[in-house]
């Protein structure tokens, strides 16, 4: 359908610790770094006006860049300009803020999406007092990953807090997920101002792959992509391979395949599959290029991706977008991005101990026209729900919708107590 935001729309992007412009691939490429620049090229190639503000992390970036697809890039002088961890950005918030207030005054946008909480601060600090609507897109939230994670990769003790506060105050919160917003109503968020709008993915470069016979020989091939982190479940797909024979496992993510010999994760990963007996048929492949993943994920008859907290489902939609069958642990954005007995399997949690993971696959590998059923409904799925196109139209809908009706709240600093 056709987007309904108003032409011509003046539209502020930010997102303080990564823009489009810093990385385009490599290890450690932010998944959200993804997202903004595709949102933000999207939106600029309907014709809108498109500014994004990110902080600047070198003293050699210019303060204003413009992209090939048309989106201006604004490089924000808010703390040292070197790169600070994302959850220690805090301290700098306000001066982003205060830097936002200054430009908006002279140029105000029609409307600002912030990604990230830190980002969500600055944006209110800049947007308070002149009547602009403020759209929030935390990506994830402090509260699941201490649940998930411990208080590994939480954040700040401040940042529960401060994103409680932010989802309160802005106009409007965008979820990536079902689940994403059930977190948001626990946080006591009017469910009129969240709206699901799922993760986006390029369906022209994820797409199916013609391949040749597998190098391998192998009967099977299952895959799994992901940092390489205790919590993404690869142990527990190398256990299941002892009981799926003719299978092979490649598990792509972590460092460059050159420097896996030194990842404390690999190392544990290795003993596992010679303690399972499968040490021949699992293969770490170390950080797979962008270019090259639609052919690898085209290459697997299964993805295998079980970890223990998924908040977008990126890696299953881009493989249902090549046309790969899922198996998914059924948690956080798995829940909404793999339909059941149609582009995948959804599995129980680690946790669960009752279920048989190998039997499992093993069940989709023998049926081979339920996996060729499941392949061809995965990429109608991903195309219907999670091209680029059909996420910015759904964005675009909630920019309208403020547009026509405002609900301009006067906020106060957010910054630490």
């Amino acid at each position: 359908m056709p987007e309904p935001t108003p032409r011509f729309a003046r539209i502020a992007l930010v997102s303080a610790h990564t823009g489009p412009l810093p990385q385009t691939d490599g290890p450690d490429l932010d998944g959200q770094s993804v997202y903004v620049a595709q949102l933000a090229a999207c939106l600029a190639g309907r014709g809108h006006d498109v500014t994004l503000y990110t902080r600047r992390d070198r003293p050699d970036r210019p303060t204003l860049v413009r992209t090939a697809s048309g989106v201006k890039v604004v490089h924000v002088p808010a703390g040292p300009p070197v790169p600070v961890p994302k959850d220690e950005l805090l301290t700098w918030m306000p001066e982003f803020g205060a830097y936002l207030a200054r430009i908006w005054r002279l140029n105000r946008p029609d409307v600002v999406h912030a990604h990230f909480w830190t980002s969500g601060a600055a944006a209110l600090t800049g947007a308070r007092g002149a009547g602009i609507p403020v759209v929030q897109t935390f990506h994830t939230l402090g509260t699941t990953e201490r649940r998930h994670r411990g208080g590994e990769d939480a954040g700040p003790p401040e940042r529960a807090d401060l994103e409680t506060r932010i989802a309160r105050e802005v106009h409007r919160t965008l979820a990536t997920s079902a689940d994403e917003m059930n977190e948001l109503l626990a946080l006591g968020v009017p469910r009129a101002r969240i709206t699901v709008v799922p993760c986006g993915v390029d369906t022209g470069h994820y797409a199916p792959v013609p391949l040749a016979a597998r190098p391998t020989g192998a009967a099977f091939r299952l895959l799994s992509v992901g940092r390489l982190d205790p919590r993404q479940g690869f142990d527990r797909a190398v256990e299941a391979l002892s009981g799926i024979p003719g299978a092979e496992l490649l598990i792509a993510g972590g460092p460059d395949a050159q420097l896996l010999f030194a990842d404390p994760e690999a190392e544990r990963l290795r003993k596992a599959a010679v303690r399972y007996g499968v040490a021949e048929r699992v293969r770490l492949l170390g950080h797979v290029p962008r270019a090259l993943m639609p052919h690898l994920m085209s290459s697997a008859d299964l993805l295998v991706s079980l970890p223990r907290h998924a908040p977008s489902a990126l890696v299953s939609i881009e493989a249902m977008a090549c046309g790969t069958p899922v198996v998914a642990t059924a948690v956080g954005g798995q829940t909404d991005a793999v339909v059941d007995g149609v582009t995948g399997t959804l599995v129980p949690p680690a946790d669960d101990e009752t279920h048989d993971l190998a039997a499992t696959i093993r069940g989709l590998l023998g049926d081979p026209a339920r996996l060729a059923r499941y392949g061809a409904a995965a990429r109608t799925h991903a195309l219907a729900r999670f091209a680029w196109d059909e996420v910015t139209d759904a964005v675009c809908r909630v920019y309208a919708d403020l547009a026509r009706t405002p609900r301009v709240r006067k906020t106060g600093p957010l910054s630490p107590a």
